[in-house]
């Protein structure tokens, strides 16, 4: 019987094993697996690594307690958050070469991106939703590739932005972009949305979070290698340009992301500490305003 007993409190415990497993069959992916999926965030073999040194130039540190997986596109990559459905962040190094091409948005849509896990974003969320599908690695910079362009429409690639906002101001700093990249050689580029104190606007069924605000950090990695960043808040309204300037650490701190981790420290705190008016200097923002400003009257 004591033996008998045993037996029974044994099955007891595999027949509870087996009920726990199957009311969590997809266990969470832990921090340990997502970073095996991005594999690129071991910052000291890229430092090793010269010749890899442009594309790891690219990518953010590793965020903090924030949902995160890395996908690697033909013309960006993305920090993905699945629980708010949108990018933590986009990355893409944009060259002179990049700028042009044959490859354009006509007859492109916007897709499910199914490389992420469901519940994502879908079509049906936008659709009545008041918001447009917001590109933050914009079209305009990969009319180089087909693939490139093709993706630039997943939504892993967007946000819910304003339209007045997608039309206007932002799409006029997407442009600007493009002229600072030919002028500087090329530029690194890192964008996404702001959510000041958290969530607090969704849309569709998925719950597809409405950011605040959209922020843009750019870098020139030349002999003086120079930063600018640029915060947007997600509404209607015309400013001038240097209206929406930030230091770049101001974004960091906002954001809770590491731009650029891979430049020389020293340099990084100059770079990104820089202020209103080097910023105005470096990049000759005030004749960007002057042409935006000419072009909207």
């Amino acid at each position: 019987m004591r033996g008998a007993g045993k037996y029974i409190v044994a099955l007891l415990c595999l027949v509870a094993v087996l009920g726990a497993c199957r009311k969590n069959p997809e266990p969470q992916q832990t921090a340990a697996e997502e970073e095996s999926v991005t594999g690129f965030y071991d910052l000291e073999a890229a430092k090793a690594a010269t010749a890899d040194r442009g594309r790891a130039m690219e990518m953010p540190a590793r965020m903090k307690g924030v949902s995160e997986l890395v996908l690697k596109r033909s013309g960006y990559y993305v920090s993905y958050n699945k629980h708010r459905r949108v990018p933590n962040w986009v990355a893409w190094h944009l060259t002179a070469d990049h700028t042009t091409g044959d490859h354009y948005r006509d007859g492109q849509e916007f897709a499910e991106d199914h490389d992420v896990p469901a519940p994502r974003a879908t079509l049906a969320d936008y659709y009545g939703s008041g918001y447009d599908r917001g590109h933050l690695c914009p079209s305009g910079d990969n009319k180089w590739s087909s693939r490139a362009q093709r993706q630039s429409f997943l939504l892993t690639n967007v946000c819910p932005q304003a339209h007045d906002l997608n039309k206007g101001d932002w799409n006029d700093l997407e442009i600007q972009c493009r002229y600072w990249a030919k002028r500087m050689d090329g530029l690194y580029i890192v964008t996404g949305p702001v959510f000041y104190d958290g969530v607090k606007k969704t849309i569709g069924k998925n719950k597809v979070a409405v950011p605040d605000a959209f922020f843009k950090v750019l870098l020139s990695d030349s002999a003086r290698p120079k930063c600018i960043g640029f915060i947007y808040p997600n509404r209607r309204g015309h400013k001038d340009m240097n209206e929406y300037l930030r230091p770049v650490d101001e974004i960091e701190r906002i954001t809770g992301i590491d731009f650029f981790p891979l430049l020389d420290d020293e340099v990084e705190r100059v770079a990104e500490a820089a202020g209103y008016d080097r910023m105005m200097r470096d990049w000759n923002v005030a004749k960007a305003v002057s042409y935006y400003n000419s072009r909207s009257k």
